[in-house]
């Protein structure tokens, strides 16, 4: 079973192996990579992987959790201060996009924990939802945004950043982030009527 360190050199060794993690399997994808080439990659020895985690399956749902909380932690540092709830998304849009440049490996990894760990993907998606669903409640409730079905809304919200993250920073060199994000937010401020 692994185990929490107890020292700062044992929290920075089992750090490098998260970020080693993050690499690899990013990289590789969870079912070529191996803990070997996790060790490897961390300049580590293969038995100091099993003092900190149990399988390659744990590491894995480990950084599922964490770039859902780095996520979650991004877009509030980018959105605090808009002036209302359209200035947010413009900004929750790029601050993700950009999230996703620095971060590409990952955010494959949560891409694969579709298959790797549906449980913890649909974790993944759900706590964001619940969240931005709150948000958008209570924009409409202040009249920032009209009303209408939050839930929904998240939802179909939280798709076009990730389309967007796909398309335009996974998929190819990164374009104008800023511009993307604009060209989108236009669409979500304005809809596609005439």
């Amino acid at each position: 079973m692994g185990t929490a360190p107890k020292t700062t050199r044992g929290t920075a060794r089992r750090n490098q192996l998260l970020r080693s993690a993050e690499k690899v399997i990013g990289e590789k994808g969870f079912a070529a990579a191996s803990i070997a080439d996790i060790t490897r990659d961390a300049e580590t020895a293969l038995g100091t992987f099993y003092i900190y985690f149990v399988s390659k399956e744990q590491v894995f749902r480990e950084l599922v959790v964490e770039m859902g909380a780095l996520t979650r932690r991004v877009m509030a540092d980018a959105v605090t201060g808009a002036p209302d709830r359209l200035e947010a998304e413009r900004r929750g849009l790029l601050a993700f996009l950009r999230f996703v440049a620095d971060r590409p490996s990952l955010y494959r990894i949560v891409e694969q924990a579709r298959f790797v760990d549906p449980e913890a993907y649909q974790e993944y998606f759900s706590g964001f939802a619940a969240a931005y669903r709150e948000q958008l409640e209570k924009a409409a409730a202040e009249g920032e945004i009209r009303p209408g079905h939050a839930e929904i809304r998240a939802w179909a919200l939280m798709g076009v950043a990730k389309s967007l993250g796909d398309r335009f920073v996974l998929w190819e060199e990164q374009g104008d982030l800023e511009n993307i994000a604009n060209a989108a937010f236009e669409m979500i401020r304005d809809g596609l009527a005439p």
